[in-house]
């Protein structure tokens, strides 16, 4: 029994350098989220809520990010770390039904009926990055699973 459990007690760890060579990386999605979010804020009026959607998304990705790996803060950290994922999955799952009701939007701002209007980068990124994490989700469930 003892053999099974080896492998994770002696797995070797990151440096710090490492660490936060990381982290950077995973807040680089989240930051572009908020920007296209925060640049593209009015020009979606057939679903008003894609642009808002983005902007929280990457905030919530950016805290989930900083967040995980500190276990200073013992049970309030926990609990923080616990609703701000439930959060996130329940913010996760609107955005899906935002973003997917409309497909495909049209892109064309100077047609007759400028309600039926989504600019063209800000909707493909929400498409794109949502549908990207369930492809990473799909190939983490299959990596995981043998």
């Amino acid at each position: 029994m003892s053999d099974l459990t080896e492998p994770i007690q002696n797995a070797p760890q990151r440096s710090a350098p490492q660490q936060a060579v990381v982290k950077v990386g995973l807040c680089i999605l989240p930051v572009a989220e908020i920007v296209i979010g925060a640049l593209y804020l009015d020009d979606c009026p057939r679903q008003h809520y894609i642009p808002i959607y983005l902007v929280v998304v990457g905030v919530m990705g950016l805290l989930l990010t900083l967040l995980t790996g500190t276990d200073t803060l013992g049970v309030c950290f926990s609990t923080l770390n616990c609703i701000t994922r439930l959060f996130f999955f329940c913010w996760f799952i609107a955005g899906n039904v935002w973003i997917y009701s409309i497909y495909e939007p049209n892109y064309n701002q100077t047609a007759t009926d400028v309600d039926l209007y989504c600019n063209k980068t800000l909707y493909l990124f929400a498409f794109w990055t949502t549908t990207l994490s369930y492809i990473l989700l799909l190939v983490g469930c299959c990596c995981c699973s043998n």
